[in-house]
């Protein structure tokens, strides 16, 4: 009964904060600590949990972690203030009310262990009392008192007495909780902060120019300006300084609080605006770095989070041969043709650029391999000589076209991240003979067809749709798009009998052995036939199964629900359904009309209720329907290469390659991104970029200015006078508008070294 109630009062404290009930809470939790997967949960247990989704769990599992660590703290506590012999019956409700850890630590302070300071030496001293008599009789002349307690201590002036006694109180002052939690929000509140370029640093810190002279309240600055203000000052840019405001409303508010008399005593007034100074601003100042750090990154996490799953959720191009090309000037164009199922066909390296500048010869040789392979898409990384190589790409289209075969479309591709894969175990494993560089150019290829699938094999702080990624904690990172990425790939589902490994060790209850006992058994025993099959993937018990079987889908295979996100758990369910309709399962899946008359409640049992049964005739009306959108291509204007290129007013069509606090970052193809400021998102208060816009969506934008010397390009979404301005940006090239075309993949080009504020 006692190790319930906690728990309960736990679900309880994440219910109201969620505004979900304590019973769903609870309910997660149970099954969360029985070792089931979020995307399991979300997908397969909504009668439990009352349909809370990956989100609302992540934050749930996120939430009770936390709540849980300040339960074992304040244990710890408890047991180390009872030790002493100090635990009372109010300091022990104190503590169990306590709801954050920098409470909890506040009113631990005056306990723990600690090197002996200047009030324990005063103390020692025997300098207490004097304190305790200035208090009691303000009016008093201090240096009298002193003078007249000097020999019951062991100091030799009255000066040193009283520098004793100010010791003590601003000791006091530090160690009283209730005080340090006023002044930390109050100093927060009021204070601000302010930066300014240190001397000689103004040309090596020119990305920071913004903030050589700046100051902002504390409680306005947004992440993305923090992290940036921590960084130039991390380089030896920048010098912060955190002003808590008016010296006399904190010394003022210490005096009633503490009830000192610093009205009718000089030197009681003097000693608290030392303490001020000296220690409670300090550390007034320091909790307010630390609070800001920590939003900072909680945000910059949360942005991350949303780009990144933008990004593994863009569009497909599908199951379409591709050439894919890895642009690069000296070591030329890697190239690979990989076929409908990603399967490498060929390989070669041309050299259209300087300085070798064989452009017929590379167009020609590419036009060859396209025709032979009946290549439908082009991908171009969007990297070094990327526009150079688009431009490549058309022509052999072109030249493919003139020729009588079907014209390829050349897309721009993100190749973020690629070259991490390219040096990769997984790479190396995937492609022992094959030369790193042209490994690269068969991600590149690969990402188009399916960037999910590709992606996986990428570590996600590669990918390059982060917000200062690098300065934030990194294991927080890591699990934070570790998640990210394990619910992209099950909302997706995943083709038992074609993943990869790093893409299987994703799916719900898989772990990388699991992965890779079912990639051997599947090279061993052919395909998959049904999902029961996968029992005998050595070391793949009873719990695995249950969690990723209705992740993972088998086309053609003998059973037809083995191709839907329908859990094997629940053809029962489907039985009953098809004994009701009179329809076998195959003609019952995607018969709408029919599962559209039935009444979900009809076929709902104890084990599997309304929600669940709803979920399976929308699955079997749509079979492993997939969530992401559907491909497009976006158009570069012809002519518009470089940064110079850019005029004001020009209406671009480009892809959203990052979404950030204060905007989004857009490709136009001039190899330097444009910032669209949220103010530019929408003609109406935006308070977060999503909502306007989304990593890999294709967007028309105009052209608001261009600095080149800073390498920046000010962007809008507004576009108006879009007829007289789009006369100005020249003729577009694009392909097929509905199947083939640009899917950016996150590349996030931005030069402008973190400083954008």
């Amino acid at each position: 009964m006692n190790s319930a109630a906690p728990s309960f009062s736990l679900a309880q404290r994440i219910a109201e904060e969620l505004g979900v009930k304590p019973s769903q809470v609870q309910a997660a939790m149970d099954l969360l600590a029985a070792g089931n997967t979020v995307p399991f949960i979300a997908r397969y247990r909504k009668e439990l949990t009352g349909g809370l989704d990956d989100t609302a769990l992540r934050t749930l599992e996120s939430r009770s972690t936390y709540l849980k660590e300040l339960e074992e703290r304040k244990s710890v506590v408890l047991e180390a203030i009872e030790e002493q012999g100090k635990l009372t019956a109010s300091l022990r409700a104190l503590i169990a009310a306590c709801d954050t850890k920098a409470r909890l630590e506040d009113l631990y302070r005056p306990f723990k262990k600690r090197r002996e300071t200047k009030a324990d030496k005063a103390r020692k001293a025997g300098l207490e009392p004097l304190l305790d008599a200035v208090l009691e009789d303000p009016d008093a002349d201090p240096e009298a008192l002193a003078s007249g307690m000097l020999s019951a201590t062991s100091v030799d002036t009255t000066s040193e007495a009283l520098t004793g006694a100010r010791d003590i109180l601003v000791d006091r002052l530090a160690l009283d909780a209730e005080l340090s939690g006023w002044l930390r929000e109050e100093f927060f509140a009021r204070g601000e902060m302010s930066a300014t370029v240190v001397e000689g640093k103004e040309e090596e810190g020119k990305k920071y120019r913004d903030f050589f002279a700046f100051n902002e309240p504390l409680d306005k600055l947004p992440a993305h300006r923090v992290l940036a203000l921590f960084r130039g000052e991390k380089e030896g840019v920048l010098r912060l300084h955190l002003d808590g405001g008016d010296e006399s409303f904190f010394t003022g508010g210490i005096a009633v609080k503490m009830d000192i008399p610093t009205q009718r005593s000089a030197w009681l007034a003097n000693a608290v605006g030392f303490g001020w100074r000296t220690k409670l601003a300090v550390s007034a100042g320091l909790d307010a770095r630390n609070r800001l750090r920590e939003q900072a990154e909680k945000d910059s996490l949360e942005i991350f989070a949303k780009n990144l799953r933008d990004v593994l959720l863009a569009a497909p191009a599908g199951q379409r041969s591709v050439l894919g090309l890895d642009p690069g000037f000296r070591n030329g164009v890697k190239c690979a043709v990989v076929d409908k199922t990603g399967k490498v066909l060929d390989t070669t390296i041309v050299y259209p650029h300087p300085p070798q500048n064989q452009w017929q010869a590379a167009r020609d040789q590419l036009a060859g391999l396209a025709a032979q392979h009946g290549v439908e898409l082009i991908a171009v990384g969007n990297g070094t000589a990327s526009r150079e190589s688009d431009k490549l790409a058309g022509e052999v289209a072109d030249l493919i076209e003139k020729a009588g075969g079907a014209r390829p479309t050349p897309v721009v591709v993100s190749e973020a991240g690629a070259s991490v894969y390219s040096a990769s175990e997984i790479a190396a494993a995937e492609f022992p003979e094959m030369d790193v560089a042209l490994r690269g150019a068969v991600s590149i290829a690969r990402r188009l067809q399916d960037p999910l699938a590709e992606l996986v094999k990428v570590d996600p702080k590669s990918i390059g749709v982060g917000q200062y990624q690098h300065d934030v904690n990194q294991a927080q990172l890591s699990r934070t798009l570790d998640s990210v990425v394990e619910d992209a790939v099950n909302a997706v589902g995943v083709d038992l009998n074609t993943a990869s490994v790093p893409l299987l060790e994703r799916v719900a209850g898989v772990s990388h052995t699991l992965a890779k006992n079912i990639v051997a058994y599947r090279d061993q025993n052919g395909s998959f036939a049904t999902r029961k099959e996968l029992s005998k993937v050595p070391r793949l018990g009873p719990k695995a199964f249950e969690q990723c079987a209705g992740f993972l889908r088998i086309n053609g295979g003998t059973d037809p629900l083995d191709a839907s996100a329908v859990h094997p758990e629940a053809y029962p369910v489907v039985r009953a359904i098809t004994r009701r309709t009179g329809l076998e399962v195959p003609q019952l899946i995607g018969a709408h009309d029919q599962l559209k008359a039935l009444d979900p409640a009809e076929f709902a049992t104890a084990e599997f209720g309304v929600p669940t049964v709803t979920d399976i005739i929308a699955e079997l009306d749509k079979p492993g329907r997939d969530p992401r959108p559907e491909f497009r291509t976006a158009q570069f204007a012809e002519g518009v290469e470089k940064l110079s290129d850019l005029k004001e007013g020009m209406i671009l069509e480009g892809t959203v390659t990052n979404v950030a606090a204060f905007g989004a970052f857009v490709d136009v193809g001039v190899h330097q991104d444009g910032l669209v400021h949220v103010s530019q998102l929408a003609d109406r208060f935006v308070a977060d970029p999503h909502e306007v816009v989304s990593s890999g969506q294709v967007v028309k934008v105009r052209v608001l200015e261009v600095d080149e010397e800073r390498q920046r390009i000010s962007l809008s979404l507004k576009l108006r006078g879009e007829g007289r301005d789009a006369k100005k940006a020249g003729g577009r090239r694009g392909g097929d508008r509905e199947r083939g075309g640009k899917n950016r993949a996150g590349g996030h080009r931005n030069k402008r070294g973190g400083a954008a504020g």
